[in-house]
């Protein structure tokens, strides 16, 4: 069957948003020609990446990009459920996506490590850094600068103690 190069060339493009976690997860499995997967280049899969990533902190007052087993990473989860704040997590561990999205996440504030947390759409740094805030009483203020429309308790399971997956 032949196929125009734009649709072609569409079919690479939806094909890199879905390796992005842009859309939704559905019986994808991309387009072939000759029997060969078309990609796109790494370049435009790491801006996928970032704009997934401005979306993702942008919509949430606190997002904390994390890794399953990371010892940081509970420390910081522990420090939003110990205040009571409401989160959204990313474990990158658990994500198709989770290594792109880590580089992303190095480009995007200077460290590869995880945690990374956000709060009203700044990084704030760490677990470290999180709990050295809270230690402070730094962190719930930021917390209360959040805009109204992101400081909501979102129905995709953000909130206080609960972890999501995003995938």
């Amino acid at each position: 069957m032949f196929l125009p190069d734009y649709l072609l060339a569409l079919c690479s493009f939806v094909s890199m948003l879905s390796r992005a976690g842009c859309l939704p997860r559905v019986a994808w499995t991309g387009c072939r020609r000759m029997g060969n997967f078309t990609s796109s280049s790494g370049a435009l899969t790491s801006t996928a990446c970032a704009q997934y990533i401005q979306e993702v902190v942008s919509q949430n007052c606190v997002v904390i990009f994390s890794k399953t087993t990371c010892p940081y990473c509970k420390m910081a989860k522990n420090v939003f459920n110990e205040i009571g704040a409401a989160y959204k997590v990313i474990e990158l561990d658990e994500h198709n996506d989770g290594r792109r999205l880590q580089e992303a996440l190095a480009q995007m504030t200077g460290a590869r490590t995880v945690p990374r947390v956000f709060i009203n759409g700044n990084c704030i740094g760490g677990g470290s850094d999180t709990k050295e805030l809270h230690q402070q009483g730094k962190l719930l203020p930021l917390i209360e600068q959040c805009a109204p429309c992101c400081a909501a308790t979102s129905s995709e399971g953000s909130g206080s103690g609960q972890f999501v997956s995003a995938k």
